[in-house]
């Protein structure tokens, strides 16, 4: 084998578990509350064999005051004769470990539960497996029930006794046959006596049998119940009485039958009981002498008796189930302070007794245990119908076939498998194999990768070639071009260019909340400045343009009334940015909806209409500039800058107008990156289509640079 695998085999209550040992408990699936069930004898393992058995017969109840954690179930009276089963799937286990010529190289261990005789500490053991592995197969030496059969309802279910369906029609027929057509019923309350009586009292109907009662009960019935279906029984007219009951049940049921003196009867009984070897005592005589019933067929297992005589707490002095079982046999204690008993010296014989463990006369369903091992040795040897499954793939049955025959299905994308296929959580994804989950991957648009250093290479190069035009005019600026096109207008524009190049360096990196809140204010506020700017250029040139034409009477556009223009329309981004921010700032959001393998970092906008209303606001001073540019494109072109603003107005609104649809549009990292483009695209837009002429003049034609040249009356018309 090329891995450990853990095998759980639980009788009754009980599942067949597979998957490699030191598998994690903290499965996504199953978590198990409170103390766990610890197995009372168990082995190491390549396959771990676990059955459960009502080793003990009476569970405590404990105090159920809902205001404190309830205290652990304790379970007493030990039952020899389910100690007895115990040992014999040991001993199958050790038979098979010492064959050669079933499951070779291959050791199987085990794992002994205690059910107490009730279903709750059974499902819990069950449940403890469950959290680790997954099920397989589930087979039972000892459940009757017909409704077992259903392979809907239990699909990998198997055992190794008939089902009651078949004892339940030949209890109608034997009634029928000794001509008893008038009978009573008694039935454990559980599914083995309610199917099985349910199925009998069928059976008898069309056999022309008459029920005069038919009555339940349980080991956990009060008293007075138990007294009640007594009397029934006692003063029915029916001589004759089925009994579909559990052998505990059957236990209760005579002692008040004793209590009671009931006679006369003629019992009819299930397999459960009718061989059982204690109601064969003298107590019993008067009631049962006579009973008739079908049983499991006996058989015999070769070395089976010397293995229960070597069973001693000697071999494992800390097992307390080893020690218990030996001072009920014995009759002893090995507790020194418990006077008045016999002190065990654990050299006592099991062959000098006998007691339900150590009978071998008649081996029932013991033979069923043991034959339920060897059916599971068998199923591992013969451990492949189909190959298992590679990783990433899962085991589908195939309709009409055992479930070990099955396909494989490979696992959809974000899914992962040990036997079935399931879905990571929602930040995680499946890895390459399928074998676990891992994080996904986290996608933004970093310094680190190639589109997020080019963006910046450009944002950085483009504010540097802005400051190299802003010197070039500052050195300039007593020379008339610089004078003539308003130099503090031209060095307050060009500033405002170099933060529209720095800004988009914001929209770069691992979103935070600063950077969230600062990339579109940041952005708005810049461009509104830009644009304000040169809004206030135009309206200028227009001015300055039409004061000069004879009998004008339009006012001049003065400097104080340029900065006024720029700081009011500035101040009113400004105003709707804080109103953004106060209200409904942008906010660092993982998207996992997007794409289903990976988590996209971005800002959320917190407010569409925040986002909109600054991109519209930019977008209205655009349109305004470009509207008055155009009007002022036929004005001298020595003296006109008119016809530039409108090429980089042009330039600036198609590249907007084409970004609200790629933004809407664009995956991912890609938004932010589309958007970065449109930043940087608009800004050298408006760099090189204002201020490029100019410097052509100022570094290569400075005999143009001169005031006769700006003023040239000659062009005017």
């Amino acid at each position: 084998m090329s891995e450990c695998v853990s095998v759980m085999l639980l009788f009754c209550f009980v599942l067949l578990f597979a998957e490699a040992l030191g598998a994690k408990e903290d499965r996504a699936h199953c978590k198990m509350l409170g103390s766990t069930e610890s197995p009372l004898l168990s082995k190491e393992g390549d396959f771990t064999i676990g059955g459960a058995f009502s080793i003990h017969t009476e569970i405590s109840k404990p105090s159920l005051s809902f205001t404190d954690m309830p205290q652990q179930l304790k379970c007493s009276r030990m039952n020899l004769r389910e100690f007895h089963f115990a040992q014999t799937m040991i001993f199958a286990i050790e038979e098979i470990n010492n064959s050669s010529s079933l499951l070779p190289n291959i050791s199987l261990g085990y794992k002994v539960f205690d059910s107490c005789g009730s279903t709750l500490p059974a499902t819990r053991a069950v449940m403890k497996s469950n959290c680790l592995q997954k099920p397989i197969s589930e087979f039972c030496h000892f459940a009757t029930c017909a409704c077992l059969s259903n392979r809907k309802e239990y699909p990998s279910f198997f055992r190794t006794i008939p089902s009651d369906y078949y004892q339940s029609r030949a209890l109608a027929k034997l009634v029928k046959h000794f001509g008893w057509m008038w009978v009573g019923a008694v039935r454990s309350e559980n599914d083995y006596g309610n199917e099985g009586m349910a199925t009998f009292i069928s059976a008898a109907t069309q056999e022309g049998v008459c029920i005069e009662y038919s009555e339940a009960i349980s080991r956990n019935d009060p008293s007075e119940k138990v007294a009640r279906v007594v009397r029934i029984i006692r003063h029915g007219t029916a001589k004759v009485l089925v009994a579909f009951l559990a052998q505990n049940d059957l236990n209760i049921l005579l002692e008040e039958a004793v209590k009671q003196n009931v006679t006369g009867l003629q019992w009819v009984g299930s397999e459960s009981w009718i061989t059982a070897g204690h109601i064969a005592s003298k107590r019993y005589a008067a009631i049962l002498t006579g009973s008739l019933g079908f049983t499991i067929r006996k058989s015999k297992i070769a070395g089976l008796q010397e293995f229960l005589f070597q069973v001693n707490p000697c071999h494992d002095p800390q097992n307390d189930i080893l020690r218990e079982f030996w001072e009920e046999s014995f009759g002893c204690s090995f507790n020194p302070s418990m006077h008045g008993q016999i002190q065990c010296s654990g050299s006592e014989r099991l062959d000098d007794i006998n007691n339900p463990f150590t009978d071998v006369s008649e081996l029932r369903i013991t033979n069923n245990v043991y034959k339920a091992v060897y059916a599971v040795a068998y199923a591992l040897h013969d451990s492949v119908c189909s190959e298992s499954c590679l990783p990433g793939f899962r085991q589908a049955m195939i309709k009409g076939k055992p479930i070990c025959c099955f396909s494989c299905i490979a696992c959809a994308a974000g899914e992962i498998n040990s036997v079935e296929c399931s879905l990571c959580s929602l930040e995680y994804w499946s890895n390459e194999d399928h074998s676990k989950c891992v994080p996904k991957v986290i996608e933004f648009l970093s310094y680190g990768e190639t589109m997020g250093a080019l963006l910046a290479t450009l944002s950085l190069f483009g504010a540097s070639l802005t400051l190299v035009v802003l010197y070039i005019f500052f050195r300039f600026r007593h020379t008339p071009l610089v004078r003539a096109n308003n130099s503090e207008l031209s060095f307050l524009l060009l500033l405002s260019l170099t933060l529209c190049f720095l800004c988009s360096l914001t929209f770069i990196g691992r979103p935070s909340e600063w950077s969230c809140m600062l990339r579109h204010t940041a952005f708005g506020i810049t461009f509104a400045l830009c644009m304000s700017c040169i809004l206030a250029k135009t309206v200028a040139v227009v001015f300055a343009f039409r004061n000069r034409r004879p009998a004008s009477t339009l006012p001049q556009c003065s400097a104080p009334l340029q900065k006024t223009g720029v700081l009011s329309c500035t101040s009113l981004q400004v105003l709707v940015c804080v109103l953004w921010l106060t209200l409904a700032p942008p906010y660092p959001y993982r998207n996992t909806a997007h794409a289903t393998d990976r988590i996209i970092l971005e800002c959320d906008l917190g407010s569409p209409v925040g986002f909109w209303a600054v991109l519209g606001y930019v977008g209205l001073l655009a349109v305004l500039c470009f509207i008055l540019a155009f009007l002022a494109r036929k004005l001298p072109d020595n003296f006109n800058e008119a016809k530039f603003i409108t090429f980089s107005l042009l330039i600036f609104c198609a590249v907007w107008l084409t970004f609200i649809p790629a933004y809407v549009s664009s995956p991912g990292k890609f938004t932010v990156a589309v958007e970065i483009f449109a930043i940087l695209a608009s800004s050298f837009g408006l760099l090189f289509c204002i201020y490029a002429p100019k410097c052509y003049i100022l570094l290569l034609k400075p005999e143009r640079n001169t005031k006769k040249h700006m003023m040239g009356r000659s062009q005017l018309k």
